[in-house]
């Protein structure tokens, strides 16, 4: 009996190993230039055709509206797997969506932000399926890991949002729908400007203590006649909260909002700047310290001089989306082996990936579909700035790949590296790639239209 016991166990070992071999594989290191994602990418940026600029563009005319989130009763935190899902505790703050659109002739377009952990795919579809033709929409996320779950019907997806709710996605389909509805009844012709301003006290390089950061605060000014509104993005993670923490609140993105609307800006919106890698600073005694000091220096910073001020009156107003092509999924088990990709499928489910950008004149936001590292952008920024561009990265575009992080971090042994990492290497520098040849095609129509 014994021995028939010990073979049966042998047999169901080997089957376990025999499961876990057909779902680990080494990492591919091919570079992606020889891919055949890159040369779909390619293709597809060479076929793209951006739209003339008008000699006399014809005025802008801008409105906003937010719209509550917060359920009536508690359900699941997104954003730390650590919490299995379990839902707040207590409503420190309201959660919204806020939308600005922006009306030039016959074309619309909305900057949708959410108070979440990442605009959800889900609901990006859902939306896109009751859109006029006439509507683009950008979309960020403010990336509270403190905000509302159970948008994600994957294994991952409970993880990290929880249980998942179909009604959740219902309700933020039906709340941005009416965000941009009601930002419509109260559009107004506008001037528009870009502020730039530095502070590299609340921020920190959370994947190598000490490094560089990405210290900019940037922001879209909406100057009416009567009042103004302001777009900020910024690259510290909203993470001041943390997993212990089991309130539902926007972290301090919330706050600074707040912040500006008590200050002079009839309406504030924050869209997650280039985040990947870059944490805030946690300073006081408790949540509510920290929260506080951390929107009172970035919000005073807004407030302040601006180290750079570019206006505009009149503009061409654009907005486009790109499908990403990417390597075949392959999540890092360790720093050599990874899951493949049908494991990939079965965990995280499946869902298209998108650059978008949205563009006022030589204003330029191109929104990114994953957590895009801070460490990018210094180069990014030049890069535009040397073609005529004030540039805009954000991220959680409404598509999620994971971190994107500089390929010189690729092999540290780190969450962001590892954990978070999911299409392999070169990413950093294949979406920065994508980036400049975004950057390169405008020039060059805007040059062509002269």
């Amino acid at each position: 009996m014994l021995k028939k016991v010990g073979i049966s166990l042998l047999v169901f070992l080997l089957l376990i190993l025999v499961f876990l071999g057909s779902m680990l594989t080494t990492l591919d290191r091919r570079p992606y230039q020889d891919m055949a994602y890159y040369k779909e990418w390619k293709e597809e940026i060479e076929a793209w055709k951006p739209t003339a600029n008008s000699a006399e563009p014809d005025s802008i005319y801008v409105g906003w509206a937010k719209e509550n989130i917060t359920p009536p009763e508690p359900v699941p935190l997104a954003g730390y797997g650590v919490r299995k899902g379990k839902a707040y505790t207590s409503v420190h703050d309201s959660v919204y969506v806020r939308s600005i659109v922006f009306r030039q002739g016959q074309k619309d377009v909305a900057l949708v932000s959410a108070d979440m952990l990442i605009l959800p795919p889900t609901v990006r579809d859902l939306v896109k399926t009751q859109l006029p033709a006439n509507l683009e929409i950008y979309y960020g996320a403010i990336h509270s890991h403190n905000s509302i779950g159970g948008w994600y019907n994957t294994l991952v997806g409970r993880l990290f949002a929880g249980k998942y709710d179909p009604e959740i996605e219902e309700m933020l389909t039906r709340k941005i729908l009416k965000s941009i509805d009601e930002a419509k009844k109260d559009l107004q012709a506008a001037t528009f400007s870009f502020e730039k301003d530095f502070d590299d006290e609340d921020i920190r390089n959370r994947l190598v203590q000490g490094d560089a950061v990405e210290p900019y605060i940037r922001s879209l000014v909406i100057h009416r006649t009567a009042d103004k509104a302001i777009l900020c993005t910024y690259a510290a993670h909203a993470t001041v909260l943390d997993s212990k923490t089991m309130w539902l609140s926007r972290d301090y993105p919330g706050q600074l909002v707040d912040n500006l609307e008590k200050n002079g800006y009839a309406f504030a919106s924050y869209m997650a700047g280039t985040v990947g890698s870059m944490g805030p600073i946690e300073k006081g005694e408790n949540d509510e310290m920290q929260l506080d000091r951390q929107a009172q220096h970035v919000s005073e910073e807004v407030l302040s001089e601006n180290e750079m001020q570019d206006s505009l009156s009149v503009a061409q107003l654009q907005a486009y989306q790109f499908l990403l092509p990417l390597r075949n999924p392959s999540p890092r088990m360790g720093t050599k082996l990874a899951l493949r990709p049908w494991a990939f499928y079965w965990l995280f489910g499946r869902s298209n990936s998108y650059i978008s950008v949205f563009k006022l004149g030589k204003i330029l936001m191109i929104g990114m579909p994953c957590d895009f590292s801070g460490e990018l952008m210094p180069a990014l920024d030049k890069y535009a700035q040397e073609r005529g561009y004030n540039l805009i990265v954000t991220s959680f575009n409404g598509g999620y790949t994971g971190y994107i992080t500089a390929d010189n971090r690729f092999d540290l042994d780190a969450y962001e590296t590892t954990t978070m990492s999911w299409f392999g290497p070169y990413n950093g520098a294949y979406f920065s790639e994508a980036v400049r040849d975004i950057i390169d095609k405008l020039a060059y129509a805007e040059t062509k239209s002269r």
